[in-house]
């Protein structure tokens, strides 16, 4: 009789240290996934800030008074192989002022008078990424952060 009871213990032990165990790993693998979520945001938050200071610096160096006025950047970060990336970033500019804009210039606004800062330009990025963590692999829909700036030239 005494035989059967340790046995009995035994197998309960067992069991109950089986189960904590499957919790541990469950609790670890939302862990990894939910850092995983909050690395891939931040490191979009930071592509779109990057992306904006190279918006405003690529309009200040481009003549927008003639035909090659910029209105869109394009990039991608983390190639992963065969023209794909980890991160799709797409820039829109804008511009806002009273000067002489060139006609292929995308102008939200020509009737702003500011004696000090004749020309404003809206940028907007969108940062596009795939969660690395999702079910459906390939299949699995884009994230997208958008960051919207309004900058003096």
């Amino acid at each position: 009789m005494r035989k059967a009871f340790s046995m009995l213990t035994a197998i309960f032990i067992i069991v109950l240290m089986a189960t904590v165990a499957a919790f541990i790993m469950n609790l670890s693998g939302k862990m990894v996934k939910g850092t995983t979520a909050q690395f891939q945001h931040e490191q979009s938050v930071l592509l779109a800030k990057s992306y904006t200071e190279y918006a405003i610096m690529a309009v200040t160096a481009n003549e927008h008074n003639t035909s090659t006025c910029l209105n869109n950047i394009s990039g991608g970060y983390g190639d992963i192989g065969g023209g794909n990336y980890l991160y799709n970033i797409d820039v829109n500019i804008s511009y806002i002022g009273d000067t002489n804009l060139h006609a292929n210039c995308r102008t939200l606004s020509n009737s702003v008078v500011a004696t000090k800062s004749p020309l404003n330009i809206i940028v907007d990025v969108f940062v596009k990424y795939k969660d690395l963590d999702h079910p459906a692999g390939a299949n699995t829909p884009d994230t997208t952060y958008h960051r919207r700036s309004l900058q003096k030239i």
